[in-house]
């Protein structure tokens, strides 16, 4: 929220130099000015101040989601642990958020219980109205805490994506590394035509095989290591977004909740407004039944009396 400030006293010298320039003398000038009446600004309830406060939370975080977007999403601009610190920043501003909407929500509530008057039904139409326009504060607020977190919910998918994708291409060396040995352990045999020379060199390539095979098998077990770390990343960042998803739509059956609590405020309201019309209505109604039986009572006492006074 941009902050305001308050221009009266600037105003009183632009009307003051205008009155000057316009010949007024100084006794006129003063009663120019006393006759401006202009009130300082009420000051905010706490309510009221609570909310611009979480607003300005909301607002800010964000803008701390749009400066750090690119940061979160790419995958060579920061490391894993700065994209880790900016992830917890969001969400203690999301939860910082939903607590100060909680406490509007317990505060609108204490004002209600302690607004009802006789039988459980307000006691002034306007208390009731200020409760209901809460009510739409806080469900506004709710709406913008919800829209921020899915916008992270969204950021967060990427990253999660971009993650497994990049785990993905290390389980293709398994099926190229894989091949048949072509000798094994057996022993190759001896043509007769070979030559002494090629058969010093066969137990060389015997060994150059086992030692790729123990290569082979060793970057299998590294791969496969790899791989179970990639499952363990994917299956904890699942999880992570499965809770942020769970508190977005807490945050949206909160939204939703207190919707209907001011629709039914709305309506509590208009039931009110129509009680008190067919009270006014029964309170007329008595005091002209009230009226007629005082006339009837008197017409008949004078009647007797005559009627006593004739006989």
């Amino acid at each position: 929220m941009s902050r305001f400030r308050d221009r009266t006293e600037d105003f009183k010298d632009s009307v003051r130099k205008a009155a000057v320039s316009n010949g007024y003398n100084e006794s006129k000038v003063a009663s120019t000015m006393a006759s401006f009446i202009i009130h300082k600004p009420k000051e905010r309830s706490p309510f009221t101040k609570a909310a611009f406060k979480t607003l300005e939370s909301i607002k800010e975080l964000d803008q701390f989601m749009l400066k750090h977007r690119k940061d979160y999403v790419d995958l060579h601009r920061t490391t894993e642990q700065e994209k880790d610190s900016i992830e917890q920043e969001i969400t203690a501003f999301i939860k910082a958020c939903k607590e100060q909407i909680d406490i509007l929500k317990n505060s609108i509530r204490n004002e209600e219980t302690n607004s009802k008057g006789w039988l459980g039904l307000a006691a002034d139409n306007f208390n009731t109205d200020t409760i209901a326009h809460k009510h739409g504060v806080v469900l506004i607020l709710s709406e913008k805490l919800h829209s921020v977190t899915a916008q992270f919910d969204q950021l967060r998918a990427t990253r999660f994506q971009d993650i497994i994708n990049r785990a993905m291409p290390r389980r293709k060396p398994k099926r190229i590394i894989k091949e048949p040995s072509p000798s094994g352990n057996a022993t190759l045999p001896i043509p007769e035509s070979i030559e002494p020379d090629e058969i010093q060199a066969q137990p060389r390539r015997v060994q150059q095989q086992q030692l790729l095979d123990d290569e082979t098998q060793a970057l299998q077990v590294e791969l496969s290591n790899l791989l179970d770390g990639a499952r363990q990343t994917e299956t904890k960042m699942v999880e992570m977004s499965a809770l942020n998803h769970l508190m977005a739509t807490h945050v949206l059956q909160q939204a939703q909740q207190i919707e209907f609590l001011y629709d039914q405020a709305v309506e509590a309201t208009k039931n009110v407004e129509l009680g008190n019309k067919e009270l006014s209505q029964a309170i007329q109604r008595n005091s002209s039944s009230r009226t007629f039986l005082l006339l009837f009572f008197f017409v008949l006492t004078f009647s007797v009396l005559f009627l006593d006074w004739y006989s």
